[in-house]
């Protein structure tokens, strides 16, 4: 036959715990200097990201312009690979950075 007891009349169980590290051992102050330099990090980073690959590519799409440039004389320009890598440097760059933003600016925010 059962206990007609009730949960709440039960004492509880009491169990052994045991503390291995506590706040006054610990160092939990933050300087927040991350606050600032995270998101510093990732603008300049994406700014990389864009200028290097097109720091590249511009001076050459500006030189397939020019009929005496030595590359633009042996048959067509190359004009269209050079627009065409830079929208898909542009393209990817965006994917890129879109991805960036999502997982360090959503991040800081949570912490304030």
């Amino acid at each position: 036959m059962e206990n007609p007891t009730t949960v709440t009349a039960m004492q509880p169980v009491t169990e052994h715990r045991e503390a291995y590290g506590t706040a006054k051992t610990e160092n939990l102050r933050d300087s927040g200097w991350w606050r600032v330099f995270l998101p510093l990090v990732v603008l300049g980073g994406s700014l990389a990201l864009i200028a290097i690959p097109l720091i590249f590519l511009v001076p050459l799409f500006i030189k397939s312009f020019d009929p005496t440039y030595p590359a633009n004389q042996q048959g067509t320009p190359l004009t269209w690979l050079w627009v065409v890598m830079i929208l898909l440097i542009i393209g990817l760059d965006a994917i890129i950075i879109r991805g960036l933003v999502k997982a360090f600016f959503t991040q800081a925010d949570n912490y304030r």
